[in-house]
């Protein structure tokens, strides 16, 4: 043999071995597709929603666009100052759009279809006029977004102008109280092009900060130079129009960054607020320098309200806020009142006073001094208006979980008294949310009777679970009438008041194997009195037959713990124990009381969705989902003094619990969960053998990534180093012996979830030695929106339950 022959042949061989190492190396690079069961999860069509006129008469049903392709997330994007834009149109990337819409008569449940809708319907932003005949939406097409108005008497829809939309920042639309036509933010006509963007730079980008405190989340999409800060300037620059409903268009101030419009109740006055520079590079647009001006009706400048600075050193805390005036709105209930909020405490929580915020309130024309309307001792959250004589004022203290609804009189002929003084954390005594109407302005106010009584709706929280209710509370008396409490084997919620007076309300109903359709119910006649409006039908009947069991047990410290039990249609406990997934989310309390309560109920319809664990009672699993895992953390101790202790606890309560019942195989028991229910998965298989294997979608596994606190927690890395480390399961990465799969979205902007969490902590589990696979997901988000996603998304859960769960005893 030749020398040259030799070398071919070693070539070839060496060609070969290297083909087969690739090949045993490297996963499969195309979207995989999961067995029909799940797949056919995903590729269902969504259930309409629907908008109802505040008479009750005609209801709009809106269609709901399939999932996007992954085409569709490939197209061009823009990820600026925390914002997400698609170049091509001018909005926001990523959206989801209604598809079709048709108007239906409550009267005699006719449905007719919208015509004239443009080509390939994608359409957001509906809102109703005043007199609510019409309905104003946006179309978005490949190269713009523009306006259309539809009569809902004749069901028709038209364009309105062909001036194209700027969607950037805020509602891009609203209604002018004659109902005669919108004020729209539309692209400047003298825009120009984009700016260039060059790949040389000018010189390095400089950040400093001087000696003050400048403690910050870890945010995500922020401007990072110069041509970055022209793109936000250039692609969020608009100009308010008013347009007629003849389609005749006129500017209405200047153009500029506008991040909000919005017009007095009376039509007379018009408030916007506008960004301007210096930009940041350490923190997203809504704390950059902001005016807020008024305008009137025709543009010309009034006065200016406040110029709020570049805010890069805000106090970071749930309690905290922005040092400068903020929340700048208009009354409902009057003519032209503005009226916002300036923090006495400078922001800070830490800052001892007596008074934590005043509500300042300027009447037109606006020259005279700002008045205080009202003092609140914790955070203010807002105003619920109703008239001259009653308005409901909001506070909160995250710190001690307390909410506090006090009743204000706006005329100051009597002082606020206290409504509600609850715990956040106390479901079983919410009282709900009022019910609101439109007034002559066609404002949301308090819905008010002559007896000064208003209609509350609730969730209904209670021992046996999730009970919707009606009541009827006085607001001079205080006292409170339960009119109606929702009733097993049924589901339903109240969803608007038709009549007072003739006891007609608006609610849904849901049975475990029935889809949640809507109903017009009367109290005056009896608790039968139910017409059906809709007939939706249940989107994934292949389904049909899952079980659902609310359960209810304790854990070793005495905590009341809930997890609803889902099991494979046809199952039966004679056929002996499952393999089961376990799915959660940690919470946060500050009262293991609170912790223990009931969430859902079992006479809701199993939502079978291809995003939770649900979905794999499909494949013969037993689910125990939203099983509870409170971190609870009484007086002066905070939650996650105890974090991994009371996390393996609940976990441990809930299998023990499924294996009471006789359908969990606790040697076959798998966890998942998704963001922080990704870190408590790697968490509890760091620290406890629960478990045969594990998913960890789009989570955060390093805690000193995060230094300036992450959900609940109140302290920052240098104030609790101890807890950081032990918290992070990145810490125990030579301990991992369970095999885990981690998915991610490459695209990830959720703060505090950068896909390299998951790209550190899996180099970490290779090094150690662990089984771990590790996927992420071209284009997509923190959570996943692409068609062919979801479906790899579940291919690789259930291959990997599975391997490592149902066929544990096979793997050697």
């Amino acid at each position: 043999m030749d020398n040259w022959t030799f070398i071919k042949r070693f070539i070839i061989v060496f060609i070969f071995f290297m083909e087969i190492n690739i090949m045993f190396s490297q996963d499969v690079t195309t979207y995989l597709t999961p067995p029909k069961p799940l797949a056919d999860l995903v590729n269902a069509s969504p259930t309409p929603s629907v908008s109802i006129n505040s008479a009750g008469t005609l209801m709009l049903i809106i269609e709901r666009s399939d999932l996007p392709s992954i085409a569709d997330l490939a197209q061009p994007e823009l990820k600026l100052a925390g914002l997400r834009l698609n170049p091509a149109t001018n909005g926001g990337s990523r959206q989801a759009y209604s598809t079709n819409l048709k108007v239906k008569k409550l009267s005699d449940l006719s449905e007719t279809q919208v015509t004239d809708l443009p080509k390939d319907p994608k359409l957001g932003s509906l809102i109703w006029s005043p007199d609510e005949t019409k309905v104003a939406f946006t179309h978005t097409s490949d190269n713009k977004i523009e306006v259309y108005v539809l009569d809902v008497a004749t069901a028709k829809a038209r364009k309105l102008s062909n001036l194209a939309v700027n969607a950037t920042l805020g509602t891009p639309i609203a209604w002018l109280p004659d109902n005669k036509g919108l004020l729209v933010k539309t692209i400047p006509a003298t825009r120009g092009n984009p700016p260039v963007v060059s790949l040389v730079p000018t010189g390095p980008n400089v950040q400093e900060n001087l000696g003050k405190k400048a403690q910050a989340p870890t945010y995500q999409d922020l401007l990072k130079n110069t041509t970055d800060a022209r793109l936000f300037e250039y692609y969020c620059t608009s100009q308010i129009m008013k347009i007629g409903l003849t389609g005749k268009a006129e500017p209405i101030g200047k153009e500029g960054i506008i991040s909000a419009m919005s017009l007095s109740p009376d039509g007379k006055y018009i408030l916007t607020e506008t960004i301007e520079r210096p930009f940041s590079y350490l923190v997203p647009y809504r704390s950059f320098p902001t005016r807020v001006e008024m305008m009137d009706k025709d543009g010309k400048l009034l006065k200016e309200l406040a110029y709020n600075p570049l805010n890069e050193n805000a106090p970071w805390s749930p309690d905290a806020t922005t040092p400068f005036p903020r929340g700048f709105a208009w009354r409902a209930d009057a003519p032209s009142t503005v009226y916002w909020t300036q923090a006495q405490d400078g922001g800070d929580p830490k800052n001892k006073v007596d008074i934590r915020d005043k509500v300042f309130a300027l009447n037109a024309p606006f020259t005279g001094e700002p008045k205080v309307i009202y003092e609140a001792k914790t955070r203010f959250r807002g105003f619920t208006w109703g008239n001259d004589k009653v308005a409901l004022a909001d506070e909160y203290w995250w710190q001690t979980r307390r909410s506090v609804t006090k009743i204000i009189d706006p005329s100051h002929a009597a002082p606020p008294s206290v409504l509600f003084d609850v715990s956040s954390e106390d479901r079983y005594n919410n009282p709900g949310e009022p019910e609101m109407k439109r007034n002559q302005y066609g404002r949301f106010v308090l819905d008010l009777n002559k007896k000064n009584e208003v209609i509350f709706f609730g969730t209904g929280a209670s021992p046996e679970g999730d009970r919707p209710f009606i009541d009827i509370r006085n607001l001079t008396t205080k006292e409170t009438k339960r009119l109606w409490r929702s009733e097993a084997p049924v589901f339903e919620r109240p969803i608007a008041v038709l009549d007072e007076a003739k006891g007609l309300y608006i609610t849904t109903r849901e049975k475990p194997e029935e889809n949640p359709n809507y109903y017009i119910r009367n109290l005056n006649k009896g608790a039968d009195s139910l017409k059906q409006i809709t007939s939706f039908p249940h989107p994934n009947p292949h389904v049909k037959g899952i079980t659902k069991q609310l359960l209810r047990y304790k854990r070793n410290d005495g905590v009341e713990l809930t997890a609803t039990l889902y099991l494979p249609a046809g199952y039966k406990k004679e056929q002996g124990p499952l393999p089961t997934f376990l799915w959660a989310y940690p919470t946060e309390y500050k009262d293991k009381e609170n912790a223990g309560q009931v969430s859902g109920s079992p006479y809701q319809f199993n939502r079978i969705s291809y995003q939770g664990a649900p979905c794999m009672a499909t494949m013969g699993y037993a689910v125990l989902d939203n099983a509870s895992i409170p971190i609870v953390g009484e007086g002066d101790k905070e939650p996650n003094d105890t974090y991994v202790e009371q996390l393996v606890a609940s976990a441990k309560a809930a299998i023990d619990e499924g294996v009471r019942l006789g359908v969990v195989d606790s040697s076959r028991v798998g966890v998942g969960g998704h963001s922080y229910g990704a870190f408590m998965t790697a968490n509890l298989l760091s620290h406890s053998n629960l478990f045969k294997a594990g998913i960890a979608r789009s989570g955060a596994y390093n805690r000193t990534l995060t230094p300036f606190g992450f959900q609940a927690e109140p302290r920052n890395y240098w104030q609790a180093q101890d807890i950081y480390t032990r918290m992070s399961p990145f810490t125990y990465a030579d301990k991992m012996k369970t095999p885990l799969l981690l998915m991610h979205g490459e695209a990830d902007n959720n703060t505090g979830t950068y896909p390299i969490q998951s790209e550190r902590y899996y180099s970490a589990l290779k090094g150690m030695g662990a089984t771990v696979r590790y996927v992420t997901l071209p284009y997509e988000s923190h959570g996943y929106q692409a068609k062919e996603s979801l479906l790899h998304m579940l291919s690789e859960m259930n291959s990997w339950l599975d391997k490592y769960v149902k066929n544990t005893k096979k793997v050697p």
